[in-house]
């Protein structure tokens, strides 16, 4: 009676490892920018909402604000807040990004010009931009 050959040859389960590790090698990378896009779009999806309570606050006649918790914000562990003090036709919100060494201590910037418009720009790299920010 013949004996079956059971498991894997040493050349098999090298070839595995070799596959593994180009995948590994390939895909880090890859994540790595994905995260840190993500945290630039979190970071622009935190300062957003404080866009409305300026207005708010501007058209209550409000001139000045003590801290950025008056426009419903806070800092976070991904993005640090530059407050605003004063109330005017224009103005900006500032996130300072934490976090992804590829992202960290780059802004966005949202900015209220004096017909009223937002615009936001930011100076990550361009391969981190969100949509809709320059």
């Amino acid at each position: 009676m013949k004996r079956v050959q059971q498991g894997f040859t040493l050349i098999e389960l090298m070839i595995v490892v070799a596959i593994i590790g180009i995948l590994a090698a390939i895909g880090l990378p890859m994540y790595q920018d994905y995260v840190a896009k993500s945290q630039v779009t979190a970071g622009l999806a935190e300062i957003t909402p404080g866009k409305t309570q300026y207005e708010v606050l501007l058209n209550e006649g409000k001139t000045t604000i003590t801290g950025i918790s008056e426009l419903g914000l806070k800092n976070s562990d991904r993005c640090t807040i530059t407050p605003i003090t004063a109330l005017s036709g224009t103005g900006t919100i500032v996130c300072t990004l934490k976090g992804n060494p590829k992202v960290a201590n780059q802004t966005i910037t949202l900015t209220r010009a004096t017909d009223g418009t937002w615009s936001c720009s930011t100076t990550v790299d361009a391969k981190y931009k969100p949509a809709g920010c320059s």
